[in-house]
């Protein structure tokens, strides 16, 4: 196979998680090497459905979702498990990012495949730490926010790039140092010396979004900074709040202009 668009397609279909991030690797490995390469040609992408997913965990709205804490190894469990269950609809939106949008740049390809290579090895992560902690990808009920998001934004490029990553993702940037300090609070450096990887890295991915987003915004000849607002808005009803790791949205992007308002809403 040696159509990106075909191979992401394959990556989204794939229920099974370990199959899914086997496929990511071996793809990304693909595109580097050069075997693998966006083909214009492809057949244009199917609406948007669910992608490939094992039958647990079972999805329920966030807010039937169990609050633990951390005070116990089944508390911080259900925390990574959280966690993978992000990192494993992220696979699955770096790929329908390859996948549904056409006629971009090579290196839009690239970052988007970069960025579900990245996803399934912190999902990896993940799961080989819910195994020590006695538990499996699937143990626990999860929701399906981010999903929901992308097809919501599944016929806009530039809502895509907006919203997924510059939103959704980016609040990974914002909450995680707190976790980060209450599993040292617990003495879970194993799971906080992952999740520093992870925040590491999501900066990049969001830096991504960025990028992307301000190439639709030049594309279409549109200010990025007030369609930003307006998709907050359109989508979301403004009803982002803080607080924000303002330090990491800057390395991810995000003016001063932007963060200033941000805080405002």
């Amino acid at each position: 196979m040696n159509d990106l668009h075909a191979a992401a397609r394959r990556c989204l279909d794939t229920a099974d998680p370990l199959e899914k991030v086997r496929l990511s690797f071996e793809t990304w490995a693909a595109l580097k090497a050069g075997s693998v390469s966006p083909d214009t040609s492809s057949p244009p992408p199917q609406p948007i459905g669910l992608p490939g997913r094992p039958e647990r965990p079972r999805l329920v709205p966030a807010r039937e979702l169990a609050q633990r804490g951390l005070g116990t190894e089944a508390g911080r469990a259900a925390l990574v498990h959280a966690i993978a269950h992000i990192e494993f609809n992220a696979i699955d939106l770096a790929w329908d990012a390859v996948y549904r949008f056409r006629g971009k740049p090579d290196a839009y390809y690239r970052d988007w495949a970069s960025c579900a290579n990245d996803e399934a090895r912190h999902f990896t992560m993940l799961s080989a730490r819910l195994a020590e902690l006695g538990h499996a990808y699937g143990d626990f009920d999860a929701h399906n926010g981010l999903w929901e998001m992308a097809e919501k934004t599944a016929h806009s490029d530039t809502a895509r790039m907006a919203l997924v990553p510059r939103v959704l993702e980016a609040r990974g940037l914002d909450v995680t140092p707190g976790m980060m300090e209450r599993l040292r609070r617990q003495g879970d450096e194993r799971t906080v010396a992952i999740l520093e990887v992870i925040l590491r890295e999501e900066v990049a991915h969001v830096a991504a979004g960025t990028r992307w987003f301000h190439w639709c915004c030049a594309r279409d000849g549109i200010d990025p900074e007030a369609t930003f607002a307006r998709l907050l808005a359109d989508y979301m009803n403004n009803s982002l709040r803080g607080p924000f790791n303002l330090e990491a949205r800057r390395a991810a992007g995000f003016s001063e202009s932007e963060l200033t308002w941000l805080t405002t809403l």
